[in-house]
C-alpha cells in the first residue's frame, strides 16, 4: 500500500507487519468495510446512505467503548470510504488522523498492497471495499486469495493480529451490526 504525503510516497508492507516491532510482539489491523452507500443516480460518488451513517456511528461507539486502540485510520478515498473514516476517527481519536491512500480500491491487488504496502508499528484502521478486503483478510491468513475465510458486513470490523513470533495473522475478534 502507498500512502502520499505531499509528495511523498510512503510505503506500508502487511506481509512483512510488525518488522519494526522487537521480535516475538504483536500489532492489531482493523480492516472495516465501509458503511451502505447510496444509489448512484441519487450520489454519482456514492456517499453514505442515513442508514449506512448511523451504522458506522454506533459501530464506531461499540469500538470506543470497547476501548479499540488505533494509530491511524487508512481510507481508499472514495466518498463513502472516507466518511466512514471520519466517522471512525471522532470516535476513536487516532493519534495520526486519516489517511487517503492508494492500493485499497475493490478491485486493486491484494497481493502488491499486502507485500509492498504499508510497515505499521502500531495498530492501524484500514477502511476499504469488497472484494478487496475479503480478499486482503484471506490472503494475510492464508497465503491464498482463493480462500475466503471471512465474509464482511458494511461498517463492520475485523481485528487481525499479527505475531512477529510467528510470522503469522490471526482472526482475533470481530464487531458486525448484524448477527446472521
Amino acid at each position: 500500500m502507498r500512502e502520499m504525503k505531499g509528495d511523498r510516497v510512503i510505503s506500508i508492507s502487511l506481509r512483512d507487519a510488525g518488522a519494526g516491532n522487537r521480535r516475538g510482539e504483536t500489532m492489531a489491523l482493523m480492516l472495516v468495510q465501509h458503511g451502505k452507500s447510496l444509489p448512484k443516480e441519487v450520489d454519482p460518488q456514492r456517499g453514505l446512505s442515513e442508514e449506512g451513517r448511523l451504522e458506522v456511528k454506533q459501530m464506531a461507539a461499540l469500538a470506543r467503548d470497547h476501548r479499540v486502540d488505533v494509530a491511524q485510520i487508512y481510507h481508499s478515498g472514495k466518498k463513502r470510504a472516507r466518511q466512514s473514516a471520519e466517522i471512525f476517527a471522532a470516535a476513536l481519536d487516532p493519534q495520526g488522523g486519516i489517511i487517503e491512500t492508494k492500493g485499497l480500491d475493490p478491485l486493486d491487488d491484494v497481493q502488491a498492497f499486502a507485500n509492498d504496502g504499508i510497515k505499521p508499528d502500531d495498530n492501524v484502521m484500514i477502511v476499504g471495499h469488497l472484494p478487496f478486503l475479503e480478499s486482503l483478510t484471506s490472503y494475510l491468513i492464508t497465503g491464498s486469495v482463493d480462500y475466503h475465510v471471512f465474509r464482511f458486513q458494511n461498517a463492520g470490523i475485523i481485528c487481525l493480529e499479527y505475531d512477529g513470533e510467528k510470522n503469522s495473522w490471526t482472526i482475533k475478534w470481530t464487531l458486525m451490526p448484524h448477527i446472521g
